[in-house]
């Protein structure tokens, strides 16, 4: 969803500024069983759901913190963190992030995006700093504080390709 007045020429106004809130998605047990077949990650807490409901101090299956992390991309381009003008938005790292709470299979989850900074790079790039939380609803803590990094390529002028 467009963020209204955020261009690539105005971005430097939204720094510091939150830039939305994702819509809830549902973390249910059929996508944490296809992450830990995509991942070969198949440890008990995620996929057996009648051991974790004995044994896990959650109760539950828990999603795999990458899951989650993962999710957190589509969430921010669901806020809108890329502007009209581009071409690409490209993963460019992650500064820090910490897994502060696990999500228990079947919770929602949903990310609240701060630009942190917007730096200007050679070829009118610009390269993003977003500070994230990743929200469970319900629960005090979050399951993420992530500061993602997002390498957004212009879209080449008309008439210069």
């Amino acid at each position: 969803m467009p963020i209204p007045g955020y261009t690539l020429d105005t971005i430097d106004q939204f720094v510091g500024k939150e830039l939305g809130v994702s819509d809830w998605v549902t973390i249910g047990q059929d996508r944490i069983d296809q992450f830990a077949d995509a991942t070969g990650d198949h440890q008990w807490i995620h996929v057996d759901v009648e051991r974790a409901a004995r044994e896990s101090p959650a109760k539950s299956t828990i999603a795999h913190g990458f899951l989650t992390l993962s999710a957190l991309a589509g969430m921010t381009m669901q806020i809108g963190i890329v502007p009209d003008g581009v071409s690409e938005a490209l993963n460019y790292g992650i500064d820090k992030a910490r897994f502060v709470a696990p999500v228990r299979s079947g919770k929602r989850i949903r990310a609240h995006a701060v630009l942190a900074s917007a730096e200007k790079k050679p070829g009118g790039r610009m390269l993003l700093t977003l500070s994230c939380t990743v929200e469970i609803e319900g629960e005090q803590k979050p399951a993420i504080v992530a500061d993602l990094l997002s390498m957004l390529v212009p879209a080449e002028p008309a008439g210069r390709g």
